[in-house]
């Protein structure tokens, strides 16, 4: 939840011309990340939870390549862009050790 927040909060900076491009597609997919396992919480089966988390990976992995992007088109510092692709790449590995315990 938090990185759906900084985010947010990036993409905020981005100009106007990303607003319903770059920018409204990284809010869906950090916002997709945490839905997407809330969701998967409430089905009967590991086996169902698991496609909704591979969903969530599959976003956490989206964002990680439109962050690369935003990158190379300078809307955000370097800086930003480490911290930022740190917090996605530990997101990733926590998620994939989930869905391995699950089967």
């Amino acid at each position: 939840m938090e990185l759906v927040g900084e985010i947010y909060k990036l993409t905020r900076t981005f100009p106007d011309i990303e607003k319903f491009g770059l920018a409204s597609q990284m809010n869906r997919c950090a916002v997709s990340i945490p839905s997407n396992i809330a969701e998967g919480t409430s089905k009967s089966s590991d086996k169902h939870f698991n496609k909704y988390l591979e969903d969530s990976l599959g976003s956490a992995f989206e964002l990680e390549t439109q962050l690369i992007i935003a990158f190379r088109e300078k809307y955000l510092t370097e800086k930003e862009y480490n911290i930022l692709v740190e917090t996605i790449n530990q997101l990733q590995k926590m998620i994939s050790r989930f869905k391995d315990r699950l089967g």
